[in-house]
């Protein structure tokens, strides 16, 4: 195949895109129409080509090539297929968590919130959650219990960050999501005006004294419902606590008062997410 190219050197501008570029030059936020992610091993990077994702070149290991990338390099066309022996690419940085295949991909344009939760019924808020991890981990518990969307405000990590990608495990490319304005907008609070008139009811996630238990009958019984979760550490806004339909508390024992929020939130939509 004659897209095929082989890289023995580590420092080959080729590799630039894996290895050098930043998340935020990935991104590209003064011309996200130009925007590009990196998708991870091969269940993830199949999990965005079956979502439609435009492949922009290949990064994989030789072996591979005839291996567990064999439907992949098919399915790429004619974009650039990288290749090279494993010592030249495991000084690109977490490559052995990628099992030897990495693809960079065209970012699509974010839909709209209206489009997003058109025939939702149970959504996820995530408010100024920054830590791509917990980013990722929210959104494979959502695509596994039950949740129809994800809604995040400007100052959350972005999904398509590699980390978010990674731990999600490409569930990323399977459950709709998009931002409430713009990622490079000042505004962090939830935009509960927006959400009362797509008919939701708001659930804030909180520890507060006149918070409800997870498995509230009227909770529970909302035709539509929004599970609002908070930051690492501060948790929500008073304002979105203020103004929410719900305040929800997960009951602790042994003197725990709270759990990480990835955790919390596969609590949160196991208990309240769409029953099967």
């Amino acid at each position: 195949m004659s897209n095929i190219i082989e890289i023995t050197d580590f420092n080959a501008p080729e590799l630039d895109i894996y290895a050098r570029l930043s998340e935020g030059e990935l991104l590209n936020r003064h011309e996200p129409e130009k925007g590009l992610f990196i998708a991870e091993s091969p269940k993830v990077v199949e999990r965005a080509l079956n979502a439609g994702f435009e492949p922009v070149s290949l990064l994989l290991e030789k072996k591979h090539i005839e291996g567990e990338a064999r439907d992949i390099v098919v399915r790429v066309g004619n974009v650039p297929i990288y290749t090279a022996e494993f010592d030249v690419l495991t000084k690109l940085t977490g490559f052995k968590l990628t099992r030897g295949v990495l693809c960079a991909m065209k970012r699509k344009s974010l839909p709209s919130v209206e489009e997003v939760c058109k025939n939702a019924r149970r959504i996820a808020i995530l408010e100024n959650i920054m830590n791509p991890t917990n980013v990722g981990a929210i959104i494979r518990s959502a695509a596994a219990l039950n949740i129809d969307a994800l809604l995040l405000t400007p100052s959350c990590s972005n999904p398509l960050y590699r980390r978010a990608i990674r731990v999600s495990m490409g569930t990323v490319f399977q459950i709709p999501w998009t931002f409430m304005g713009k990622e490079s907008d000042e505004s962090s609070s939830t935009d509960m005006n927006l959400l009362n008139a797509m008919g939701f009811k708001t659930a804030a996630m909180a520890l507060c004294e006149d918070s409800v238990n997870i498995d509230d009958t009227a909770l529970m019984s909302e035709d539509k419902l929004a599970i609002i979760l908070g930051t690492e550490g501060d948790g929500l806004s008073l304002e979105t606590i203020s103004r929410s339909d719900y305040t929800v508390c997960i009951p602790m024992s042994n003197g725990v008062d709270s759990l990480n929020v990835a955790a919390a939130s596969a609590v949160a939509f196991w208990q309240l997410g769409n029953k099967i």
